[in-house]
């Protein structure tokens, strides 16, 4: 029974680093708040049609992320970070992950295809331009392959926007894909400058490595800005009240300060970190909250 419970605790665990279930939670999460921020009335929300959502979304992301892995399995095993994941270790094969990628990718697209086919071309989209251009050509090949690469980390609440409202040239959907564009680079560049050896090891041109410390740091203020002035400007794009006021206005000022401290010591990496990751949920839950108060009320 015991032996049981441990060979069953260490498959959950190797499934969970092969579909990255952390990010994946993730895309879900922001997808989710994509969808409620797009629906115009509270009559609108089904619920069998938002959870048979998810479960193609998290099929189409959970593909991707092995697909990715199957992919990059040698340049993982060079890593420190990465050589742990499963490939690497010899707990699954590179074709059997292929097969698995291929296969929770064709259901999951299947699954948002029959509830709406932009939703499914956006989510194919993204696929294509993360598993295609940006691991084979992008990542490999440019010190700011990054920025490209942040086109389909932009996607998911764009994804989520889609299902209710097919028409994406909305102030809301523009709103979702600068927010997650912008917020991209700061919170890959901290990371790159912090796992700057495991790039170097792995082949990866990443910013910190072909041109340095400072420039580095140069490039993600301006993406601090751009962030943050977003965040500050939202109310044209959205319908701001008291979650915009208590919420987003407060946490712009808060990353500003704390990318600051960063600057002067970047020994405090993960507080700009943890900040601005959790600035980034409130920037999408806060419009999301402002709406349906609204709605609520009418």
């Amino acid at each position: 029974m015991r032996y049981g419970l441990h060979l069953l605790s260490s498959v959950l665990r190797a499934y969970g680093k092969l579909t990255k279930s952390g990010i994946v939670f993730f895309v879900l999460l922001t997808a989710s708040l994509g969808y409620f921020l797009s629906l115009q009335s509270l009559s609108d929300y089904s619920r069998s049609v938002f959870f048979f959502f998810l479960a193609g979304l998290y099929l189409v992301a959970s593909g991707s992320f092995i697909l990715n892995q199957a992919q990059e399995w040698k340049i993982d095993s060079k890593m420190k970070r990465t050589r742990g994941r499963p490939i690497p270790k010899g707990q699954i094969s590179p074709f059997q992950s292929y097969v698995l990628a291929f296969g929770f990718i064709s259901t999951g697209l299947l699954f948002l295809f029959i509830l709406q086919p932009v939703t499914a071309g956006l989510a194919f989209l993204t696929v294509a331009l993360y598993n295609v251009l940006y691991t084979l050509f992008w990542k490999k090949q440019m010190s700011h392959g990054a920025v490209l690469g942040a086109l389909p980390g932009a996607l998911p609440p764009v994804i989520g926007a889609s299902l209710a409202d097919p028409y994406l040239l909305t102030p809301e959907c523009i709103y979702l894909f600068f927010i997650m564009f912008l917020w991209q680079m700061p919170h890959f560049w901290i990371l790159a400058i912090r796992h700057k050896e495991d790039y170097k090891k792995g082949g990866i041109p990443v910013l910190p490595l072909s041109y340095g410390f400072d420039k580095t740091v140069y490039e993600m203020g301006l993406y601090v800005i751009a962030y943050c002035g977003l965040v500050l400007i939202s109310p044209l794009f959205l319908r701001a009240g008291v979650m915009h006021l208590i919420l987003t206005c407060p946490l712009a000022v808060k990353i500003f300060y704390e990318f600051y401290k960063y600057t002067k010591n970047n020994t405090q990496w993960l507080r700009f970190f943890l900040w601005i990751n959790v600035s980034l949920i409130a920037c999408l839950f806060a419009p999301v909250m402002d709406k349906w108060l609204f709605l609520w009320s009418i």
